[in-house]
């Protein structure tokens, strides 16, 4: 009887340790997850008030010591706008290193610290050095460069007005000296032809101002004056690469023979076939308009047709682009100032 009392005994002791350590599981009750988490984020909140309440000291001991210490004149600051403005900031909108910071500063040509500058009023004085560029980068953004030639309207029609009257004369005879382009000098001698095409598009050019200068006061305030002189403007501004390619006689020979061409006819104002070089030039002729001079590995019957000067180069690049529309403008400029004697030669 002794011996099952014991038995029993030892049995009870042992479901009790049981309840007081339960054995390690790999699955947990929901309750128990629920606890754990609820404890964790007890104590991450108790951490970070602690810390708070730390940080909060430690500034109002700076405070304190800051209050003991003399006060230094307002005068001294080498930036005061900055200086009242940096507590408006919090420092961690704008936490960079001070290596980056020096770096930033050099590449804006500005000095990496004033005289008794911190490293906070320095980060400061970088944010508002960036938020100006910023700024006025925001204002010239999405303007073309038509938009552009429209505002600059003006400043160009008063030094056009401010240009000197002798200098003009001068030019013009310079301009007008040259003569009829002779497209013999394509095979011949195509150096000749540089000066010719560029002081003839310049002449050109140079009329087309002036007739935009001698317009009306009252013409030149309407929107349809304002946007022809833009016109103008901006076509003198697309000729630019054209003017030095010509200079440095570094044309291609299909191009230089194309410009050839209508430099003649727009002279001899034959305006329909200045039109058609014109197309030659910028669309090609070819029956694959898009530059394409080898279809195949193998020789075709129809290959010779297919020519290199029979590219398009209008989709060469833009500033290619920009140049053969502005000469298309000049032409129908030099067509309304002079008019053809036949009218079919007209462009449409």
């Amino acid at each position: 009887m002794d011996g099952l009392l014991a038995e029993v005994a030892a049995k009870r002791k042992a479901i009790s340790d049981d309840q007081l350590n339960p054995k390690p599981s790999k699955y947990m009750r929901r309750g128990e997850l629920e606890r754990l988490r609820e404890e964790q984020e007890r104590k991450e909140k108790a951490e970070k008030e602690a810390e708070n309440t730390a940080e909060k000291q430690r500034k109002e001991e700076l405070v304190r010591k800051a209050s003991k210490a003399p006060s230094r004149p307002a005068s001294y600051s080498p930036n005061p706008e900055i200086r009242e403005g940096a507590s408006l900031i919090p420092e961690s909108s704008f936490n960079i290193s001070n290596e980056e910071t020096i770096r930033r500063l050099r590449s804006k040509g500005q000095p990496i610290r004033l005289f008794a500058e911190s490293d906070k009023d320095r980060r400061l004085r970088l944010r508002a050095l960036e938020l100006i560029e910023e700024k006025g980068h925001d204002k010239q953004a999405g303007q073309n460069d038509f938009k552009k030639a429209l505002e600059d309207v003006e400043s160009v029609e008063r030094e056009l007005k401010n240009k000197n009257s002798k200098g003009k004369k001068k030019g013009e005879v310079e301009l007008a000296g040259e003569g009829v382009l002779d497209l013999d000098l394509v095979k011949t001698d195509p150096d000749k032809l540089y000066p010719i095409i560029y002081y003839a598009l310049k002449r050109v050019l140079n009329e087309w101002g002036e007739a935009m200068d001698e317009r009306p006061e009252h013409v030149k305030r309407t929107t349809q004056g304002k946007l022809a002189a833009a016109t103008q403007v901006q076509s003198a501004e697309y000729l630019k690469p054209l003017f030095k390619t010509l200079r440095s006689r570094s044309l291609p020979p299909d191009m230089l023979a194309r410009m050839s061409e209508i430099v003649h006819h727009m002279q001899k104002r034959q305006y329909q076939k200045a039109n058609d070089s014109y197309l030659r030039l910028s669309i090609g002729n070819a029956p694959w308009p898009i530059g394409v001079t080898m279809v195949g590995i193998h020789e075709r019957s129809a290959r010779e047709k297919i020519s290199s000067d029979q590219v398009a180069h209008v989709l060469n690049d833009e500033v290619s682009r920009k140049y053969i529309q502005s000469l298309k403008r000049l032409l129908t400029f030099s067509q309304t100032k002079y008019p053809p004697e036949d009218v079919s030669q007209l462009m449409g």
